[in-house]
Order: structure tokens, then C-alpha cells, then sequence
């Protein structure tokens, strides 16, 4: 993984914890973020709003999504925002799969319930392993 890659893992991490201090619901933020456009941009190999930073990208988001998100009703912890919004930008760079695509197959809550067991994981083993539940799921689902 290059430099100016985990910058961009690092952007989108600090994003996501700006989430747990907004009036909106973060699984709703995360959702609307991670189907958005802004993603997509953040996905290209090369877009502007790569070096927006989080506060930009966050302002942003609510100005073009605000219908699609609701008030928040639960808090989560800076901590697992923030490790939603980094392991999200890395797998993209990992595996080269759209942020809407990853969101499918790692949802809010899949990604919030596993945090505990994987945020100490390599990150590249924490994606693999989610990806496996996906698998799991698809099977058995």
C-alpha cells in the first residue's frame, strides 16, 4: 500500500469519526456515504475530492444527501467509525471493488458487530475475513 493510498484510508477514517458527533445517524451516514458519488470519486484512480479532506467531504455529504438520512437514535464510538471509514477506503485499495460493492457485502452492522473482534487484526486478514462472513452468508442465506 502506497503513501498517498493510506492518506486516503486516513481521510475517510477521520470522515467516519466526524459521524459520531453529527445530528444524523451514523449507520445512515456510513450507508449514504458508501453509495454515494463521493465514494465513487475517492474510488477513481484520480479525483479532486481525494484531498477535499473529511470536513469537506462531510459538508458535502449532507448538503447532497440530506433526504436520505435520518436522526440519530444511537451513539457509536469515534473509535469504530473511524476503523469503518479506514478498513472501507483500504479494502477498496485492496481488492480494487467500488465502495458501494464493498458496502453490500460488509454492511453498518456487520461492520459494527465485528469491530471488536478485528480492529486489532491485520487489516488485509480483517477484509478477508469479511469477506468469508459475506461468503458464509450467501450460502447459507
Amino acid at each position: 500500500m502506497n503513501p498517498i493510498a493510506l492518506k486516503l484510508c486516513d481521510i475517510q477514517g477521520r470522515l467516519f469519526a466526524l459521524f459520531a458527533d453529527s445530528q444524523y445517524s451514523p449507520e445512515s451516514l456510513v450507508k449514504t456515504f458508501m453509495e454515494s458519488d463521493l465514494a465513487k470519486a475517492l474510488d477513481s484512480e484520480y479525483n479532486r475530492l481525494q484531498w477535499a479532506g473529511e470536513e469537506y467531504l462531510y459538508e458535502e455529504l449532507i448538503a447532497v444527501h440530506k433526504e436520505k438520512l435520518v436522526a440519530k437514535r444511537e451513539n457509536i464510538s469515534k473509535e469504530v467509525l473511524f476503523w469503518m471509514g479506514y478498513l472501507y477506503r483500504y479494502w477498496h485499495f485492496y481488492t480494487g471493488e467500488e465502495s458501494a460493492r464493498i458496502y453490500k457485502q460488509a454492511p453498518f452492522d456487520t461492520m459494527n458487530t465485528n469491530y471488536f473482534m478485528f480492529h486489532t487484526l491485520d487489516t488485509e486478514v480483517a477484509i478477508d475475513d469479511l469477506k468469508e462472513i459475506c461468503r458464509q452468508k450467501k450460502k447459507h442465506g
